[in-house]
């Protein structure tokens, strides 16, 4: 077998081992009866410690599904059902699976299934088959409305504003390509010597770090700021790096933070995709796939290993929820596209049609090979320095208006909101409260795009149409292009352009706020806003320029 297993440990023996007497068990609050998932050493709802294990009925609600067609294992191999299923003792407990025992084609939403188990060494893994009856139960509904995150959101603490007091004064990306068989770190290391010429600054002016995940795994990065600063002799008075922050932008709303509590004056912020050539060495037998044998995830046993899978149930969902269509998500793909016939580098640029679109070959339904971004190898860096600095630097610098960072809803992937890609709602909501701005001040949009679910939930969650009513508004794309109601992804976007993991979105909002965006400017540009993250906690940041 060569899926990875779940790790059991004190904590999940009692869930992965339920099967070798039939019964499903899931945790449970001894205090206020809540069932919680994952197991928890505390109550989410309560806060009590008084925790235990419930025997269930094995029954659940099939709440969300999609069909893979490109990923597997040997052991399961594609086509197979990802699925999201609400035990019916607590709809708020939400299991990944897969349904077997079926024709994908006959599945419904609502529809109620029944727990069978899978056995593979000590692991048995609870799977779901349609019952008998064919009884369709009500669907699990959001712990938050989506109309209501605006509610839950603080209000800000103070009227001094850490965004006023640093500027972006330097961009500089590396080479991007789809294999370019280099080194990441040099990689790196060509994005932040452009960014630091580009401010006009030295080597020996960066006294700040800050980087995203920080990882060499996967191909994503480098190794982070110890293998940079390993690399170039630096000395910073401050770094950052790691997983746990609002995405790749993070990143930058660090060094935001830190220059306005005096810890530096410039900070160089890096993001680094090394994973093109990562799996062709992987092909060609020259590195090893990170995934072990065993794993901490609740979707992995299941074949859920792409965050595609994860994010094909919330576009399920709104699809079903608001009327939306494949034709909704193909009018953002071809907007990047015809976008990205425009830059000279980005990795696609040939035209597309929406028959190219919607006759892509399939990857987990209701995403094509379109609706994803574009592995690659590349760098982007940028430069945050004091704005009392920014004012004599070469280049204009681009003002920072207000960030959004706040988490309203449960970040797990399976068990936070059902309509919208995780983690938009919240720091949409966050942003507007920290300013005076709003949707209808932004001249341009670069949107995190992942794929191209992620961007419409960013539309929608930002304001710049109402919750539900994407399909309306993308039609015919024109309300996304250059010349329309909000340009989004100027420069093609990560489905066209690359996968720069949120940098190169900010790289182009800078571009487009300077000016310096060539054939595809966007006339009179002077507010930008900028979302970062796919389903891991996420960021938003409104960017201005004065002149």
């Amino acid at each position: 077998m060569t899926r990875p297993l779940p790790e059991l440990n004190a904590q999940n023996e009692f869930f992965w081992t339920a099967g070798g007497d039939g019964v499903l068990r899931i945790q449970e609050c001894q205090d206020c009866e809540a069932l919680i998932h994952p197991p928890q050493p505390v109550c989410r709802y309560c806060r009590s410690r008084n925790m235990g294990v419930r025997d269930v009925s094995g029954r659940a609600t099939l709440s969300a599904f999609t069909v893979n067609h490109r990923f597997g294992f040997p052991d399961l191999p594609p086509p197979y059902v990802v699925a999201q299923v609400a035990v019916v003792e607590d709809p708020r407990v939400r299991l990944t699976t897969n349904i077997v025992e079926c024709d994908p084609d006959e599945l419904t939403l609502g529809q109620m299934v029944e727990v069978t188990f899978d056995k593979i060494e000590d692991v048995w893994l609870p799977l779901f088959r349609p019952t008998a009856d064919k009884e369709l139960g009500p669907l699990p509904t959001d712990e938050i409305a989506p109309t209501d995150f605006a509610r839950h959101v603080s209000p800000p603490l103070t009227g001094d504003k850490f965004e006023e007091k640093s500027a972006i004064t330097g961009i500089g990306a590396s080479k991007l390509g789809r294999r370019l068989m280099v080194p990441p770190l040099a990689l790196t290391i060509d994005a932040c010597e452009a960014a630091v010429a580009d401010a006009g600054l030295t080597f020996d002016d960066i006294d700040g770090l800050s980087t995203y995940p920080g990882l060499d795994m996967m191909g994503m990065g480098e190794g982070g700021v110890s293998a940079l600063e390993g690399a170039l002799g630096l000395r910073p008075t401050w770094i950052n790096g790691g997983m746990d922050t609002f995405g790749p932008g993070g990143s930058v709303i660090a060094a935001m933070m830190a220059i306005a509590t005096g810890m530096a004056r410039h900070v160089l912020c890096f993001r680094t995709l090394w994973e093109a050539t990562f799996q062709q060495l992987m092909k060609e037998g020259k590195t090893t796939p990170p995934t072990g044998l065993s794993t901490s995830s609740w979707q992995t046993p299941f074949g859920a290993i792409s965050a595609a899978h994860v994010l094909a149930l919330n576009a399920q969902r709104h699809f079903q929820r608001y009327g939306t269509t494949r034709e909704t998500l193909g009018w953002i793909a071809l907007n990047q596209r015809a976008n990205a016939a425009l830059n000279p580098t980005a990795i696609y640029r040939d035209p597309m049609t929406m028959d190219d679109y919607l006759n892509a070959r399939p990857i987990t339904t209701p995403f094509g090979l379109y609706d994803c971004d574009v592995p690659c190898d590349g760098a982007v860096a940028v430069i945050v320095s004091a704005v009392d600095a920014a004012k004599d630097m070469p280049r204009k610098p681009v003002l920072f208006e207000a960030v959004g960072t706040q988490i309203v809803e449960r970040t797990d992937w399976d068990q936070t909101t059902m309509t919208h890609e995780p983690q938009v709602l919240g720091q949409s909501a966050h942003l507007w409260t920290r300013t005076s701005l709003r949707p209808k001040d932004v001249d341009v949009a670069e949107l995190y795009d992942g794929f191209s679910f992620n961007c419409l939930s960013w539309l929608e969650a930002l304001g710049f149409c109402g919750i539900g009513e994407a399909k309306d508004f993308l039609d015919g794309g024109k309300a996304i292009a250059r010349d329309g109601v909000i340009p989004l992804n100027t420069h093609g976007g990560q489905l066209s352009h690359g996968r720069t993991h949120g940098m190169g979105l900010i790289h182009e909002a800078v571009t487009q706020l300077r000016g310096d965006a060539g054939e595809r400017q966007v006339k009179d540009a002077r507010v930008a806003v900028v979302s970062s993250g796919g389903l891991t906690p996420s960021g938003a940041i409104l960017m201005r320029t004065d002149a």
